[in-house]
């Protein structure tokens, strides 16, 4: 898989042209290239990204109608947000804009996502597949990515439907993590419905503030044991997975999710400790 980088390049790169071959839309093509590039003042920098913009948009494999399938992932959660078409000018415009843009069949014209409702996908990196014939935009939504207001454009499950379960709204394609975190909210909100029977461990966490943070204190000290006592790598999956899931409880009262976390820790890793620290210590 091929990334393309930005970190030899200026933040918002701009060319002043870029050679392709010649598609029914040509005429179009140059008019997008003209609008969203300008021409380049600084010549090393105009080099540094055509060489780079060559080196992608050389790799793809465009189909007959010179377009390729992109999808577009959250860059936090890994969620695979929606799927469109791009050319090579919807790739530029994405370079350049860092919103994901892709190309309207019926319509035969770019479009960027957000440009009607404002939940614009936020570029971070673009990556090419083994095979150079598809694309992976991965981005921060800025909101719902779905028409349908939908979180993402994938929300139904084929084995639900094959095996008849009758499933209450949509059910969206979510990875363990966060599927241990839809179980934790379905049960805080059911804490708030009258209780009958004997409480889950998770609705005794959620009713008991000091019961949860004694539980967090000691799994967490039991994750350390096990490399004070160098126990083996299993036992500290083990352990690592209850302080996970207790602190998730811990987030779910609080009303923070994970996504806001992994967010906070991308932040993080173009910061050394001290510069972390002193920005925790500015803003306090």
């Amino acid at each position: 898989m091929m990334a393309v980088s930005y970190s030899f390049c200026p933040r918002y790169p701009r060319v002043s042209s870029i050679s392709s071959g010649r598609h029914p839309w040509d005429t179009q093509v140059k008019k997008n290239r003209r609008l969203v590039f300008a021409s380049i003042q600084k010549p090393a920098n105009d080099l540094c990204l055509q060489s780079k913009v060559q080196t992608l948009l050389g790799n793809v494999k465009w189909d007959d109608k010179g377009l390729a399938v992109a999808i577009a992932q959250n860059v936090d959660t890994g969620s695979i947000l929606m799927q469109g078409f791009v050319n090579q000018d919807a790739i530029l415009r994405t370079i350049s804009s860092r919103k994901a843009t892709f190309y309207s069949r019926s319509r035969a014209m770019l479009w960027t996502k957000g440009e009607t409702s404002q939940n614009f996908i936020n570029i971070h990196d673009i990556f090419l597949d083994c095979d150079r014939d598809s694309i992976i935009y991965l981005g921060k939504p800025d909101g719902p990515t779905c028409h349908t207001g939908s979180e993402t454009c994938y929300y139904t499950s084929v084995f639900d439907l094959k095996e008849q379960q009758q499933v209450e709204g949509n059910r969206l394609a979510l990875t363990t993590l966060y599927s241990l975190e839809s179980t934790i909210s379905q049960r805080k909100a059911e804490t708030l419905a009258e209780q009958t029977g004997k409480p889950s461990w998770t609705k005794r966490l959620l009713l008991d503030n000091h019961l949860l943070c004694s539980k967090i204190r000691e799994e967490a000290n039991e994750l350390c044991q096990t490399l004070e006592e160098n126990e083996d790598k299993s036992r500290a999956a083990s352990e690592m997975a209850d302080v996970l899931y207790h602190a998730m409880v811990l987030l779910a009262l609080k009303d923070v999710k994970m996504e806001d976390v992994l967010e906070v820790l991308r932040q993080r890793f173009s910061q050394s400790g001290l510069e972390e620290k002193r920005s925790r210590m500015s803003q306090g």
